[in-house]
């Protein structure tokens, strides 16, 4: 069954959802404000087509080559700067050989910025390609197709906590897990951390508030329901993140 949240919604699990949510996505970070959805969503993939279609424009050999051959969706987040909160998220799906742009939307990411070398707190997003493997939120799953989406858990324990600003309240309507140190197939609040828990974790897409995150990167509600109708496991969708100058690389 793809709805799983009946399975996880005990006491203990609501529990470690929230104090995961506090330490890794949420939290004010900085002032509020409405930047978020007055920026232009623009980008390297705004300017024209690529000159080499079976590329993500934008994207060096080196992240370009960790993209799996049988993705055919690409999340691909362009970060103003190595110290900036802003950016652009474009989807791309791949025809044939080659990746077309679907969709652009203006987003944040962690308030400090971006890093290679990413740990608990530092307030930046790392830089990296993550697949994207499960989703969840306190809304319902906008998918009007269930069982074709990406797995999602509905719970409350997904909610900001009341003692954040209220413009936070709504961060975890929705959510996609990015696979950075986290455990597949499991609920995008599982507070496994593989690689220990210095290494931060609970990374995630979600709902914008109008400024820079945690360490996770943030797109208006619109753009959350069009990505959780459009992301299917069988085309395995993966983000390929980062300041546009690591991108390059």
């Amino acid at each position: 069954m793809r709805t799983r949240g009946a399975r996880r919604t005990a006491a203990g699990t609501a529990a470690l959802g929230i104090l995961l949510t506090v330490a890794a996505c949420g939290g004010p970070s900085g002032s509020p404000a409405d930047a978020g959805a007055s920026r232009s969503a623009g980008g390297p993939a705004a300017s024209g087509p690529a000159a080499d279609p079976t590329r993500i424009p934008g994207v060096g050999d080196r992240l370009h080559k960790r993209i799996p051959a049988d993705s055919r969706q690409v999340v691909a987040v362009y970060g103003d700067g190595r110290d900036s909160a802003d950016s652009t998220v474009v989807l791309y799906t791949k025809q044939g050989a080659a990746w077309h742009r679907a969709r652009s939307w203006p987003a944040h990411n962690g308030t400090k910025g971006w890093t290679t070398d990413h740990h608990e707190n530092d307030r930046r997003s790392p830089v990296g390609v993550f697949t994207l493997s499960d989703a969840g939120g306190v809304l319902p799953d906008p998918d009007p197709a269930p069982g074709t989406g990406l797995p999602y858990t509905r719970s409350a324990a997904f909610a900001a906590p009341r003692w954040w600003s209220r413009s936070y309240w709504h961060d975890f309507d929705y959510v996609i897990a990015i696979d950075y140190n986290r455990v597949e197939g499991t609920s995008p609040n599982d507070p496994t951390r593989p690689e220990g828990a210095s290494k931060g974790g609970g990374i995630w897409l979600h709902m914008d508030h109008g400024s820079g995150t945690s360490a996770c990167v943030s797109l208006p509600k619109p753009a959350m329901e069009y990505l959780l109708r459009t992301l299917r496991p069988d085309r395995h969708p993966v983000v390929v993140m980062g300041d546009r100058a690591h991108l390059k690389r």
